[in-house]
């Protein structure tokens, strides 16, 4: 199994491809601007003050600190737990996807009291709520450790 250091490396990867990607966005389009890419896909330029799918961003500021302490909390929860108590890779894996996409919007928050999202999914007149490569990250780690968590419990019931 990889030492901790590696998942930290990794979740720092995830960090840095986060912010660069959300540089060179927001030094390229003005908010709200719609750029096509694909019949499916546009570019284009958010700052959700809320959690996924925009969940509490109505309300008046508060959820900014909360879900920022609420990710470093997380975030420091993993470290401590890839650092103690080595987890199979997959796990490992999931834990460092969510831990790099939640520190990823942790500095989003910090910077502009919101998350910076660009990128848009859309097909047959519906549209994906917009994201960014941090909730790429939380949510594939989301889904893998479920599947880890399934795998794991399997092989302790053989």
């Amino acid at each position: 199994m990889p030492k901790a250091q590696h998942w930290y490396l990794l979740a720092a990867l995830i960090v840095v491809l986060d912010q660069v990607s959300k540089w060179v966005v927001l030094g390229a389009i003005a908010p709200g601007e719609v750029i096509y890419v694909a019949p499916f896909w546009n570019w284009v330029l958010t700052f959700n003050p809320g959690a996924a799918f925009s969940f509490l961003a109505d309300q008046p500021g508060w959820q900014r600190w909360f879900f920022t302490l609420l990710a470093l909390a997380v975030s420091a929860w993993i470290a401590v737990e890839l650092k103690r108590h080595p987890q199979p890779k997959r796990m490992a894996l999931a834990l460092t996807l969510v831990m790099g996409g939640a520190l990823g919007n942790v500095i989003d928050r910090v910077r502009f009291g919101a998350v910076v999202d660009f990128i848009q999914w859309h097909a047959a007149g519906l549209y994906w709520p917009a994201f960014n490569i941090a909730d790429s990250a939380i949510s594939i780690g989301a889904v893998l450790l479920v599947f880890a968590s399934l795998t794991v419990k399997d092989k302790k019931e053989d």
